[in-house]
């Protein structure tokens, strides 16, 4: 019966484990190719797709060399109890063409049990190879020709790196717009090669805007700018509202990113196996010019309702009650839905009889970031108090905003109210209680509102002794005066070490090991096996320059090699420089596929032994 019971169980886990993981389709395919080279393009699904549902794009710029070629493998994993299964399925198609400029790969189709689930687009740059040849050969001849250095094997890697190849733009969904209209701003970085890294960004201060970072994609994207084809990475992304009417000027965005280049040597050179290769890591500074926007007033002749909203909106209003007790609470809510500036809406304004007490307003919301700007709604409470009996009628709630596309103001009215005020039954009827002055809007619970003043001799006395002066008091104001000391003397070796930069990124360096390596995991179980080792190579110069406060940039082999054998690591030394070059020559090899796992445990083992060898 147990055992019955521990199989169900594992096939409720496995079943509970499928069901939350989210399928997706997509497209993998090179974003430079040559004429007359042929590449593979691959659509990946991580589930098992409907017989016969699968639909190509159509491939008329090319030719179509081989495919669709299927295969199609799955794993399970069991880890304390947890059930995780992976699928993949991906269908192949090996393409080539003769002519040179932009291609489009569109949208491919597939059904996992009847829904459908489609591709991105994507362009695949083909430039022409004569050109190419010829400067390869010509690079080759120059670098045969001289003795190579290592400044002038960083003059090659440089002169790799074209003009266009690196971009940083700040996207603007428009140029001109109304005072409080949103506007969308995307700062992406394009690349045409391969980016390892980044010294953060330095964003503008968007003066004269009421600014909001929203959550996005980082990507990478595919796009094509000026005929080219690029990679395409969202640094970051805002919602700005213009708080001033004219001419805004954003400032310049900065971005230093650390470009790898691979540059052919003949230090190395072996009669059999020809030239070998260095890496250089490049640092490049960008920026983004200055951009003016053109902020519109208002026309004139705004209702007096108008404060400020802009967008596309509908009102709702209501009454919890109809009909209440003298002295007894109720609510008016207003709920305002649309686009637009909604997160900087104020409460509409709410006229109510002189009787009435009306207490704070209190606003609640539910919104979401889109081209438009913020999109839900916001609702706000208006609780009051009824005094005197009587019926009333409050006057319809009018809620004005401003339509961009229309140019014009757009005043949403509510109806009008009927309230009926019966007595208060529990008042009292002594002439203590209630004074009427001049009408029943006027009555005052005086009994109730305010409490009468006690005459005679008023007879105060202590039930215990006075708190100030007791042993007690003396042993919490010690406490007190000696968690504060301590208090201060670890804010300030806080504050002292975080001053300390290079302290800092060493504290850091095994954490933001270990979040790579679960990266480069994952591509390992996806068989991504350029993602992986580009990945294993992001941990390991990474680890070692956070750790020795080394530049990426100025990080060499000799240079780790150096500063382990400095600290007495020299095995470690030794096998760090190897797994380093056993990564960069995996990135190319074709069978290495089959060697990412002894690469991944070789690297977090050895990661883990330098970090205990420098702690002890």
């Amino acid at each position: 019966m147990k055992i019955l019971f521990a199989v169900a169980a594992t096939f409720l886990c496995a079943s509970a484990a499928l069901a939350d993981e989210k399928t997706t389709f997509e497209t993998n395919a090179p974003m430079l190719v040559s004429t007359g080279e042929a590449f593979r393009v691959e659509f990946s699904l991580n589930a098992k797709p409907d017989d016969d549902t699968f639909t190509p794009p159509s491939f008329d710029d090319f030719n179509v060399l081989a495919g669709p070629v299927v295969s199609k493998g799955s794993s399970v994993q069991i880890l304390n109890g947890s059930m995780t299964k992976s699928v993949n399925y991906t269908i192949s198609y090996v393409l080539m063409t003769q002519t040179a400029g932009n291609f489009r790969i569109g949208e491919a189709s597939i059904k996992v049990k009847d829904t459908t689930y489609k591709t991105h687009e994507t362009f695949v740059e083909v430039r022409d190879n004569s050109s190419g040849t010829q400067g390869q050969q010509q690079s080759q001849g120059q670098g045969q020709s001289q003795m190579q250095d290592d400044a002038s094997l960083e003059k090659q890697a440089s002169r790799q790196i074209g003009k266009d190849d690196l971009m940083l733009r700040l996207e603007l969904s428009r140029r001109s717009a109304y005072k409080g209209e949103p506007i969308r701003a995307a700062l992406k970085l394009y690349s045409r090669v391969n980016v390892v890294g980044s010294d953060g960004a330095k964003m503008p201060t968007f003066n004269g805007f009421w600014s909001q970072e929203i959550e996005s994609e980082q990507g990478p994207f595919r796009e094509t700018v000026d005929g080219k084809v690029y990679e395409t990475y969202t640094v970051a992304e805002y919602l700005l509202y213009p708080q001033q009417t004219g001419r805004l000027t954003i400032e310049p965005s900065e971005l230093t990113v650390i470009v790898q280049v691979i540059v052919q040597s003949n230090r190395n050179y072996d009669p059999f196996f020809g030239g070998g290769h260095e890496i250089y890591n490049l640092r490049y500074n960008l920026s983004t010019p200055a951009i003016k926007v053109d902020v519109k007033e208002f026309p004139a002749g705004a209702p007096a309702s108008f404060t400020g909203a802009v967008g596309k909106y509908s009102m709702e209003a209501e009454m919890s009650a109809s009909e209440l007790a003298a002295n007894s609470a109720a609510t008016a809510t207003v709920k305002i839905s649309g686009s637009g500036n909604i997160n900087l809406l104020q409460a509409p304004a709410l006229t109510l009889p002189t009787s009435f007490e009306l207490y704070d307003v209190k606003s609640s919301e539910s919104l979401r970031n889109g081209s438009a700007g913020s999109f839900g709604y916001k609702k706000f409470e208006y609780p009051f108090i009824a005094r005197a009996e009587g019926s009333y009628t409050i006057q319809p709630i009018e809620f004005t905003y401003f339509n961009p596309e229309a140019g014009r103001y757009v005043t949403l009215r509510s109806k009008a109210f009927d309230i009926t005020v019966t007595p208060d039954l529990n008042a009292g009827s002594t002439p203590q209680q209630a004074s009427v002055i001049s009408s029943k809007e006027d009555v005052k619970l005086l009994g109730r509102d305010i409490r009468h003043i006690k005459y005679g001799n008023a007879s105060l006395r202590s039930h215990a002794a006075p708190f100030i002066l007791s042993p007690l008091y003396f042993l919490l104001l010690a406490a007190i005066i000696l968690a504060a000391a301590a208090a201060y003397f670890i804010i300030r070796k806080y504050l002292r070490d975080n001053r300390n930069t290079a302290l800092v990124r060493g504290r850091r360096a095994n954490k933001v090991a270990v979040q790579r390596f679960r990266t480069a995991e994952r591509y390992m179980k996806e068989q991504n096996q350029h993602a992986f080792y580009e990945e294993m190579l992001r941990a390991l110069w990474g680890y070692m320059s956070d750790r020795f406060n080394i530049p990426v940039a100025d990080l060499t082999k000799e240079s780790i090699r150096e500063e382990l054998s400095r600290r007495g690591i020299t095995d470690e030394a030794r096998r760090v420089t190897e797994i380093i070059s056993k990564c960069e020559e995996a990135q190319y090899s074709p069978v290495a596929s089959s060697q990412m796992n002894e690469v991944y445990a070789e690297g977090i083992d050895i990661i883990s032994k330098v970090e205990s060898a420098i702690k002890r």
